[in-house]
């Protein structure tokens, strides 16, 4: 990557395609889904070492849960053996982690390691990142209207105050700078309620190749687009 090259802050990423790849392989859904974690630790590697502060992806949605029960569980035990390991891994490479999303439908043991795992890396000051597990942005956004209204009801929030960094701070990426880049593998071209309103001004790239087969030289291509934009925020160049 050149040095010259404008890096983005914060790169979200929605990786689609892992049973795709599979079925193309004559593989069950899983064996796509395991692969596609193991590109998510590289990736998270790959992003660090090209500059990237923060890195988010979209792991599990509020819709995911009508997918068939075997494939739910599997993706949730891929998480929690994920949460089991990543303790040690994020201490050697000072990678500070959230869990955005809803967590209360989560099953109990896997409430306790997210939050363990968010304790134990709050001080790192490595890159951020940042996983959606039960994340819906419509879902996140009522969440965050449900609890302005909580405090306004109590006297604590003046509705008439309300500014956009007032919504912002009611969400789950609270703290966190909005998205500069917004990657969607395997050709789908849609947001999927990914991030809605973080996602303003992000720059979008789309990509034909599976997140399976998703690398650091598709990130570099990726990067490269973004720099071709020309990011004017509704104003003039």
């Amino acid at each position: 990557m050149d040095k010259e090259k404008k890096i983005p802050q914060h790169v979200a990423i929605i990786m689609d395609g892992n049973g795709r790849w599979a079925k193309k392989r004559g593989l069950p859904r899983t064996m796509g889904h395991i692969q596609g974690g193991k590109v998510v630790e590289q990736i998270l590697e790959d992003a660090d070492s090209l500059g990237i502060r923060y890195l988010t992806v979209y792991a599990f949605s509020t819709e995911n849960w009508s997918r068939p029960a075997a494939e739910v569980s599997a993706l949730m035990n891929q998480l929690r053996n994920y949460m089991k390991t990543a303790m040690v891994k994020c201490a050697k490479n000072n990678v500070c982690v959230r869990i955005i999303g809803d967590k209360t439908r989560l099953a109990p043991d896997l409430q306790t390691a997210i939050a363990d795992l968010e304790e134990s890396t709050k001080n790192n000051t490595g890159i951020h990142f940042q996983i959606a597990i039960n994340y819906g942005a419509r879902d996140e956004m009522v969440r965050g209207v449900r609890e302005l209204a909580r405090m306004a009801a109590e006297g604590r929030l003046d509705p008439a105050s309300i500014t956009e960094d007032t919504i912002s701070g009611c969400l789950d990426t609270k703290g966190i700078p909005d998205p500069d880049l917004l990657i969607r593998t395997c050709g789908e071209e849609r947001i999927s309620n990914f991030l809605m309103w973080q996602i303003a001004y992000a720059e979008l790239y789309f990509t034909p190749v599976a997140w399976p087969d998703f690398d650091k030289a598709e990130l570099e291509k990726a990067i490269e687009a973004y720099n071709h934009r020309e990011r004017r925020y509704g104003g003039l160049v």
